[in-house]
């Protein structure tokens, strides 16, 4: 076993890092400012660099040191030359020389930066001639933000200069196209690390409103006006003075959440997940209120900041760009004049000096100004943009009804309807008129179903709802044919707004929307309509994924509670919305289709097409579809007697397919056969039996699919005349983006076959459950809970379980539930991200309802602990 031997210089550079990391620990351990830390590590890694790097001198003659002081120079780029280093940050270096040293400096470059490796650093070095490095920053976006951030540290000054000066000057000759190169390559970065400030775990650094929007803004400063520092560019004019302080205090903030992160890591970690949240809020010492944990109260000083440094970053390089006054001076000559007051042009619409006035005079004219672009579907000029930014930070007084009622015209118009209400929210105008918008800014909803802010979901959902427009199915042609949309879209700005209180938000809601109807001016049929929908809009999703549908008892009701169809039209979209608007993939093609067979059910009750008569209409389609074999008495047997939930499970050519199959089935034989569904790119397995050849059918089948990989979406069970049982499934393959090949289709039915001939459990593919550890073992998740509703279903007892999900979960609680005496007879899957909300329809074994309040707590106490065991590996 060799032993390397470190040159002197490494362990003693070592042991300053080491002792340094260790002070400044504590330091920034004793609540010592972000910045404060962050320039103290700097100040360690010069000392640190500039002992390694005269180390690597002491080998050299006094002539080639000579040489080197005259033609080489060191200098610190990115977050080390700015002085944000953190904990394990990387140390980039831009090492210029002369011509006539280049190999001289090559050579000692080798062995200083390896010296750095070997004390620890991570290094990123560059080295150059002044020619070379300024050419390549002004064809490399990367190269050049990092440039402009070099600080001198060893070395010749002179030479640093000249780089120094030729850089800016050429930076400014090309502030045009450079300008674009940052934009593009920030723009890459947001969509890769998250575009919207209000992600729930966002990257400290590169999200959207992070570190890099700070950067982002001396970026562009440095091209555009030759100087990067805020403090600066606020002398010049260019940056307000409360921009200016909103940017500092954001800069300490994050600088003090990266350090905790990098400490707590042991290595450069700049991704603020949920564990961390918790941990961090704790640590920092904030207090948990009545209806807030301490981690929210955490997040939503976090979003407020980086709102704010994306607000003032968005501002600062719109005022930046070269086409804007351009713009300004062509602008009489290409656009026309509206009202006297503004002038329209191609692309955007511009106040007159009179305009100009008039907007500084009254948020109504504020207001009109969204209105009329949304109607004529421009773009705010930037300088008008500039100008009601200003008066709305001035005006104090109450808003007129004319501001109100611009407002809900601006509301019926889906064109630029989502852009407009961000930006009347960036500038505070929303909650002016809706005052509880106040507290629902940048506040973190602490689950994994919400991946956005309270204020962000709300703003999607109205973004959701106006892309509805472009469908091609009902839910684009239902909401086109929406006669008032602005009430949809006043209920989905409001309708989360009781988030945040120890109270159920729905009924918060509701009281809110009962507020807003008088200075709105809502008559009285408006505001139960508001009031509905805002206090109902978890109630179509409900029971769509959560209760049986094909019960014509549930539809009734429904129908019954909602009163008309159009309000029904409108909690429709609202509720597609809503769960568009939760995070990424949570409204798909299966939950698209759920929601509109619901809509649809109801809408024929509402306009006095019943229920029973679907029944007989499809009883007859079956009849004509079977041809001849409908007469004989096995299939007049099954038509009289299948249940409702079946006959609207599948296509009636689909059912008749699978009548026929079912005739010919032996009593003492099982079938399974699947189909491919394409529209949502899933995939059915039906599995076909008698009751008297196998007991627990439903956990066994369940156990099968799970062990297959599969994740399981719906399941319905039904009993057909004669002791047919019929499972249908539909499952989602994750080894497969679309329909999966032969080979696995007969594994997965085989699995299924194989599960009723014996009692054996099942064995799950092992996944990587490192994720939900993590989470459990950091975050204050909701526990598992068990709902028991005996009042929605005449004929069952209804359980909702919502639970973490995790690989063997459904099968542990049919399996649980069997083992309890219970038959289920209809299961719902719901999954949203990892939280499952699971339905069963379960009766005692002689088919009646579980009355007995004792077995009932029983049954509730088993399931808990069931989900608690598998959750600890047992």
């Amino acid at each position: 076993m060799s032993i390397v031997a470190f040159r002197p210089i490494v362990l003693t550079g070592r042991q300053m890092l080491a002792d340094g990391r260790e002070r400044l620990a504590a330091q920034h351990r004793s609540g010592s400012p972000g910045i404060q830390v962050c320039a103290a590590l700097t100040e360690l890694t010069d000392q640190i660099v500039s002992a390694t790097y005269k180390a690597a001198l002491a080998e050299l003659t006094e002539k080639e040191i000579k040489q080197l002081s005259e033609g080489l120079s060191i200098a610190a780029l990115g977050g080390y030359g700015r002085g944000d280093m953190a904990f394990y940050s990387d140390v980039d270096l831009l090492i210029l020389h002369s011509k006539a040293v280049g190999s001289l400096a090559k050579k000692v470059v080798k062995v200083f930066v390896q010296d750095l490796y070997d004390i620890g650093l991570i290094v990123g070095q560059s080295l150059r001639t002044v020619d070379e490095a300024v050419k390549m920053a002004l064809g490399d976006a990367s190269i050049f933000t990092t440039q402009v951030e070099a600080r001198h540290l060893l070395g010749s000054e002179s030479l640093f200069q000249k780089f120094e000066s030729k850089f800016l000057r050429r930076a400014q000759w090309s502030w045009r196209g450079i300008i674009k190169q940052i934009e593009e390559a920030r723009g890459e970065e947001r969509d890769q690390f998250g575009g919207t400030v209000y992600l729930l775990e966002p990257h400290v650094k590169r999200s959207s409103g992070g570190l890099r929007g700070l950067q982002l803004l001396r970026w562009i400063g440095f091209a555009r006006y030759g100087k990067r520092d805020p403090d600066s560019l606020h002398l010049m004019g260019v940056l307000h003075q409360e921009d200016r302080d909103a940017l500092r205090r954001a800069r300490e903030f994050l600088l003090r959440v990266r350090n905790e992160l990098h400490l707590h890591a042991h290595k450069a970690h700049d991704v603020l997940d949920k564990g961390e949240q918790v941990r961090i809020a704790e640590l920092f010492g904030y207090a948990a209120t009545e209806a807030m944990l301490p981690v929210e109260r955490f997040m939503q000083e976090y979003f407020r900041h980086t709102q704010a440094v994306r607000q003032i970053t968005k501002r600062f390089v719109e005022g930046a760009q070269p086409y804007r006054r351009i713009a300004e001076w062509l602008g009489p000559w290409i656009s026309y004049s509206l009202e006297g007051e503004y002038r329209v042009g191609p692309h955007a619409i511009t106040a007159t000096r009179q305009g100009q006035a008039n907007l500084q005079r009254d948020l109504t004219n504020v207001l009109r100004l969204a209105r009329l672009a949304n109607t004529y579907n421009k773009q705010i000029a930037y300088g008008t943009w500039k100008l009601v930014r200003d008066s709305v930070a001035r005006h104090r007084g109450e808003l007129s009804p004319a501001a109100r009622r611009q407002f809900l015209e601006l509301l019926d118009n889906p064109a630029r309807l989502g852009e407009l209400l961000r930006t009347l929210h960036e500038l505070g105008v929303l909650e002016k008129l809706i005052p509880q918008f106040a507290h629902a800014r940048s506040l973190l909803q602490f689950n994994e179903y919400h991946k956005f802010t309270v204020d962000e979901h709300t703003l999607r959902a109205v973004e959701a709802a106006t892309e509805f427009a472009q469908r091609d199915d009902l839910l684009g042609a239902t909401y086109r044919k929406l006669r008032d949309k602005r009430l949809l879209h006043l209920a989905l700005l409001i309708h989360d707004l009781g988030k945040g209180y120890v109270e159920d938000h729905s009924e918060i809601g509701q009281r809110i929307a009962a507020e807003l109807a008088g200075p709105f001016e809502l008559d009285e049929h408006e505001t139960e309509t508001l009031k509905f929908l805002v206090h109902k809009h978890l109630s179509m999703s409900h029971l769509a994924f959560r209760r049986d549908t094909s019960d014509p008892a549930v539809i009734l009701q429904f129908a019954s509670d909602v009163g008309s169809p159009e309000v029904l039209s409108m909690l429709y979209v609202l509720t597609c919305a809503d769960l568009s608007a939760v995070g990424p993939d949570v409204f798909n093609d299966w939950k698209g289709e759920v929601l509109a067979s619901l809509y649809q059910r109801t809408l024929r009750q509402l306009t006095g097409e019943s229920t029973s008569q679907d029944d007989d209409r499809l009883r007859t389609k079956l009849t004509e579809l079977l041809g001849i074999n409908a007469h004989t008495e096995w299939f007049q047997r099954q038509l009289e007697y299948l249940p409702s939930a079946y006959l609207h499970g599948a296509s009636p050519d689909q059912l008749a397919d699978e009548l026929q199959r079912l005739s010919k089935l032996s009593a003492d034989k099982a079938e399974a056969w699947s189909l491919y569904l394409p529209e949502s790119q899933t995939m059915e397995y039906v599995v076909a039996t008698h009751e008297n050849i196998a007991r627990g059918i439903f956990h066994k089948l369940a156990g099968a699919l799970t062990s297959q990989g599969l994740q399981i979406l719906s399941a319905d069970i039904h009993t057909l005349a004669d002791g047919l049982v019929l499972d249908r499934f539909r499952v989602k393959d994750p080894d497969f983006a679309k329909k999966p090949d032969q080979d696995r289709i007969e594994r997965v039915k085989a699995a299924l076959l194989n599960s009723l001939a014996g009692d054996e459990p099942p064995v799950f593919r092992k996944l990587w459950q490192h994720r939900i550890k993590s989470l459990a073992a950091n975050l204050h998740r909701q526990p598992t809970r068990v709902r028991i509703d005996n009042n929605t279903s005449a004929k069952y007892t209804i359980l909702d379980i919502f639970a973490t999900d995790q690989t063997g979960l459904l099968y542990t609680i049919a399996h649980r539930l069997y083992q309890s005496g219970l038959s289920v007879a209809g299961a719902k899957i719901g999954t949203y991200l990892d939280q499952v909300v699971d339905v069963f329809y379960v009766t005692d074994r002689l088919s009646g309802k579980i009355e007995n309040e004792q077995r009932l707590r029983d049954v509730r106490q088993q399931l808990l602990d069931a989900i608690a065991q598998l959750e600890a590996g047992a």
